[in-house]
């Protein structure tokens, strides 16, 4: 676990032992070899992890100094994270003279970045649309590329910047080493690495491959929506799926559940597309705690991180509950899945019973007072997108520049084709509205409102 037991330069090891870099963490003692090595990377690693460190003593160790051409791009979903990383990269590059390290993200003076470009440099940390906005500019040239780095990859695709990824594709070489990191490791991330590196070796110091761990729990209750508020104040999920087995049930129990300042939103086949857009939008960008749901209308809705599933009805058949419950608990996350009855569903509900479900009394839930659910974020919508030629950074120029916005309290991006969804921390929410509305998107004025 030590960094000395690694092939690198000893004023390397000495810089890093004066700046605290006792022993490795797990992501960089099972990473860093590979790096080393040229491998591609994928690796599985959430913040705090050690995984700057990772990827920078990668690259600055494959550096050349006397090559005053940009070796290595390190691309991340925000500004924050940016300035955060370079000043890493800035602090590790202190073994050797003459390293030059430049930023490049929207909401910062594109000027400025051309005068600093122009004296060339060896690393550049930037956002996805900047830097393309700059390689379409030619004022960036990454013909030199020996090193790409992905940080926080799934909250890049999150924001909406897949397009402008596969557009920076374009500008590297072929040959290059691409290093992967993510915080999730589902389906999309490991299709994206299939794409975009050769070979990519795994690195996971979180297990993710366990069977879901799903608490499930039973409860016999006179009154299904009292208990489901009780449940929902005693369990604090951050989100939940409620499956009901009619749509008129759906809609009205999303109905109730508003009335007493617990946001929900309900899907069902009634609904037109758009509409259903709108619904599937708002759940998944943390928009709207709490969907109702019925089975058909829930087919194909992805959420990756989903806290809470409650069959509000019975499903019909063990196989739809599998299915339902199998929704929570997933990428090494506990799930909890409720089931509610009554007294007349007695006889259905022990069908269900087992070593490992809990049937337990409603007595232990209760309400606290003043209890309400409101959302982390609120959406944006802004009346352009694809057809405009509208991508993520686009939007994230807007907000984080004009409108002021960091880019932390900017939350998942989608962009359809007539349409943009932007999810903002609700205490932001006027104002960003108030901003974009008076501002422009790349030189033109969109029509923007609050869903």
């Amino acid at each position: 676990m030590n960094f000395s037991t690694l092939s690198l330069p000893q004023e390397m090891l000495t810089n890093l032992d004066s700046l605290g870099y006792k022993k490795m963490t797990p992501i960089q003692a099972e990473a860093l070899p590979l790096i080393l090595d040229n491998k591609d990377v994928i690796a599985q690693a959430k913040t705090g992890s050690g995984k700057t460190a990772a990827f920078g003593i990668g690259l600055l160790n494959r550096l050349d100094v006397k090559k005053f051409r940009v070796q290595s791009l390190v691309l991340c979903p925000t500004r924050e994270l940016a300035d955060q990383v370079a000043k890493e990269l800035r602090k590790i590059a202190r073994f050797k003279h003459n390293i030059k390290i430049l930023i490049l993200c929207g909401g910062e003076s594109f000027g400025k970045q051309l005068g600093s470009l122009s004296h060339q440099a060896h690393i550049i940390v930037g956002t996805p649309g900047r830097v393309l906005k700059h390689l379409n500019k030619d004022s960036l040239n990454l013909e030199n590329l020996e090193t790409l780095v992905f940080d926080e990859a799934d909250r890049m695709l999150d924001m909406g910047f897949m397009e402008e990824i596969q557009s920076v594709l374009e500008y590297v070489p072929k040959e290059r080493q691409t290093l992967l990191f993510s915080a999730t490791y589902d389906n999309e991330i490991i299709e994206i690495s299939k794409k975009i590196q050769q070979n990519a070796v795994s690195v996971k110091t979180v297990s993710t491959e366990s069977a879901n761990k799903i608490d499930e729990y039973f409860y016999e209750v006179s009154s299904k929506q009292d208990a489901l508020i009780k449940i929902l104040s005693t369990f604090a999920p951050e989100n939940v799926i409620v499956f009901t087995n009619t749509k008129i049930e759906a809609k009205e129990l999303a109905e109730n559940l508003q009335k007493i300042n617990i946001d929900a939103i309900a899907i069902h086949g009634d609904l037109e597309q758009y509409e259903r857009n709108d619904v599937l939008v708002q759940f998944a960008n943390k928009s709207c705690p709490i969907l109702v749901a019925t089975d058909v209308a829930a087919r194909g809705l992805d959420i990756k991180e989903l806290s809470m599933v409650v069959n509000y009805d019975i499903p019909h058949g063990s196989e739809t509950y599998t299915h339902r419950i199998g929704r929570t608990g997933r990428a090494g996350h506990d799930g909890i899945a409720i089931t509610l009855y009554n007294s007349f569903e007695i006889d259905k509900a022990e069908e269900y019973r087992n070593d490992t479900r809990k049937f337990e009394s409603s007595d232990s839930l209760k309400v606290k007072a003043g209890f309400e659910m409101k959302p982390q974020y609120v959406t944006l919508v802004i009346e352009g997108g694809k057809k405009d030629k509208i991508r993520a950074g686009d939007l994230l120029g807007a907000l984080t520049g004009d409108a002021g916005l960091k880019g932390s309290s900017i939350g998942k991006i989608d962009i359809y084709d007539r349409q943009s969804y932007v999810a903002i921390e609700r205490v932001l929410i006027k104002e960003a509205h108030a901003q974009l509305s008076k501002g422009k998107i790349k030189g033109k004025k969109f029509s923007v409102w609050i869903l």
